[in-house]
C-alpha cells in the first residue's frame, strides 16, 4: 500500500469516527491499516503530523492523535 492510499484510509476512518470521539491511541491506527506492520503505521502517522494533517494531544501521561482542528480541546485552545 502506498503512503497516499494509507493517508486517505486514515483520514476517512477518523472522520467517520469523529462523531463519537476525536482523539485516538496509536494502536487504533493499526486497526485502520491491518495489513501494515505497526512500525510502518507509526511512520505514516508521524509523517501526517509533520505535514499538519494530524496532531498530537497529551494529557501528561497519555498521548493521543487526532485530525488537526477537531475536538473540544482544539476549540478551547484557539480561544486562549
Amino acid at each position: 500500500m502506498d503512503i497516499e492510499e494509507a493517508r486517505k484510509i486514515i483520514v476517512e476512518n477518523l472522520k467517520k469516527k469523529s462523531k463519537s470521539k476525536s482523539k485516538f491511541y496509536l494502536k487504533d491506527f493499526n486497526k485502520f491499516l491491518p495489513d501494515e506492520k505497526p512500525r510502518a503505521v507509526k511512520n505514516i502517522v508521524n509523517k501526517m503530523v509533520t505535514d499538519g494533517i494530524l496532531e498530537y494531544w497529551s494529557s501528561g501521561s497519555t498521548t493521543l492523535i487526532g485530525l488537526k482542528g477537531l475536538g473540544k480541546q482544539a476549540h478551547s485552545e484557539d480561544e486562549d
